[in-house]
């Protein structure tokens, strides 16, 4: 618990503290926000700056910081560094720049301001891995809480595909209708529901105090079975820490801000804010699989993570918990599902010149969209292994979507001649990852480990050398 209580206190003053300098970086203005200078009704609505934090939250969370800190701890304490470092100096850097620069190009999506800054060829890449990473996040999460209320129903798949269509339509209506109509009403309560079952999980943990596994005792992985701790956990570990993601929902709140300075208690703070509720699923993690939680409740220490979620909210919280508990896991899929398929409509239009005040527009665009995310939703039914698949492919891509963003962002600091170290380190070192992944994955091309390190380390000396090269000839162009 030691170091539990030791990375709160320092994500609070990452909060504080680096948060501010890289807002110092930054420099926000009283320059009109797109909110105000493009207001339409739909998409740019300006609106009250608590409310845009509790979307943004839930926007970026999901399940994220919950199942992925739950499959993360297995890994042991190197869980704690991973949350706490990545959440102060990779994920929210990355959120907080992505949004305010999102604001600064008249709210553009990810793929925009990616060719803005790396160029035409590098927009269309993102455009297409951007919008099937939104698709697949529609298609998974609409299944997963489909599944738990097709069970409280009945034990048969009729119930399923039910919830299923219902969740379909209702993702329609939050994806076509004005982001005050529906998100901006509900969004709010769900993320204060979130907030609440993380919090009181968390005054559970101080009145147990229980002895969990600390980092003084070592980083060494305690569950070999989930992979390497490098690059396995930086990729199971991802909203908690930094998430692609997170890129694409942005724009969505920079759209609604009505201060530049409003940003990083929006951007950064959300962030900050999910790594805190990572850290507490993580802790109660900890001391499910190697505190003896397990046995106190009576259950295996082998269930999987919607089951824990489950199972620890109802013997600690009580009815209320496990109400909660279901309403976490099956709102905050719910709630990225549609701000997925509603980012991915934004993104094909923007890239079209396709205004979306009209419906009739919005809904040309939608029926595309919404078909390819009813084939994936068919694959994640017809076959047994395809929630797996899309899930596994779905992970790699959002670190992925992240590199590109952080190169995308490290650009900009150079060009604006800001401090760029502050993306550029994130940026080599999530490069790192993702290539070494690819390499070991089973689900990849499954090579040996040490090709994996040997190419992590290739991949950051290299991609810092040719960021050296393109800097002293982007500086003789800037010159001339």
């Amino acid at each position: 618990m030691i170091t539990f209580v030791l990375s709160l206190i320092a994500l609070v003053a990452g909060y504080l503290i680096y948060g501010r300098i890289v807002e110092r970086i930054f420099a926000p203005d009283d320059r009109p926000t797109p909110a105000v200078s493009m207001a339409d009704g739909v998409d740019y609505v300006v609106l009250p700056g608590w409310k845009i934090f509790m979307i943004q939250f839930l926007n970026i969370a999901g399940t994220g910081p919950i199942f992925g800190a739950i499959m993360g701890a297995k890994f042991g304490p190197s869980a704690y560094l991973w949350i706490v470092l990545g959440c102060i100096f990779a994920g929210a850097v990355h959120d907080y720049l992505s949004g305010m620069l999102s604001m600064r190009h008249g709210g553009a999506g990810l793929p925009e301001l990616v060719g803005a800054y790396l160029g035409g060829r590098t927009k269309k890449v993102m455009l297409v891995f951007s919008v099937f990473l939104l698709l697949m996040v529609g298609a998974v999460f609409v299944y997963s809480p489909a599944i738990i209320l097709g069970k409280l129903c009945s034990d048969s798949l009729t119930w399923v595909y039910i919830w299923c269509l219902i969740i379909f339509a209702y993702y329609f209506l939050a994806t076509m209708l004005p982001i005050d109509k529906i998100i901006g009403r509900i969004y709010p309560i769900f993320a204060i529901a979130m907030l609440f079952m993380a919090i009181a999980l968390m005054g559970v943990l101080f009145i147990k105090w229980p002895s969990l596994p600390e980092l003084t005792d070592g980083l060494t992985n305690m569950n070999p079975a989930s992979g390497t701790i490098f690059p396995c956990l930086f990729i199971t570990i991802a909203c908690g820490a930094i998430s692609g993601f997170h890129a694409t929902q942005s724009p969505l709140m920079a759209r609604c801000i009505k201060s530049e300075r409003q940003g990083r208690p929006l951007f950064y703070g959300a962030m900050i804010t999910e790594g805190v509720v990572a850290l507490i699923w993580a802790t109660v993690s900890m001391y499910f699989f190697y505190g003896g939680a397990a046995g106190e409740l009576g259950v295996p220490a082998t269930l999987q993570a919607p089951e824990v979620v489950t199972t620890v909210s109802q013997g600690w919280l009580g009815v209320f918990g496990g109400a909660l508990a279901i309403l976490g896991v099956v709102a905050a899929p719910i709630t990225s599902g549609d701000t997925a398929l509603r980012s991915a409509r934004l993104i094909i239009a923007e890239f079209l010149h396709l205004e979306q005040h009209s419906i009739r527009k919005r809904i040309y665009i939608c029926i595309p969209v919404f078909g390819v995310t009813l084939a994936l939703l068919w694959y994640n039914i017809a076959d047994a292994d395809g929630f797996n698949v899309i899930w596994n492919y779905f992970g790699w891509a959002n670190q992925t979507l992240a590199v590109f963003t952080l190169w995308t962002i490290t650009v900009y600091l150079v060009r604006k001649k800001k401090n760029y170290w502050i993306t550029l380190l994130p940026a080599m070192f999530m490069t790192a990852v993702c290539l070494s992944f690819l390499l070991i994955s089973k689900d990849s091309f499954g090579l040996p480990t040490i090709v994996g390190y040997i190419s992590a380390i290739a991949a950051f000396i290299i991609s810092g050398l040719l960021f050296a090269i393109w800097k002293t000839s982007a500086g003789k162009s800037m010159h001339n």
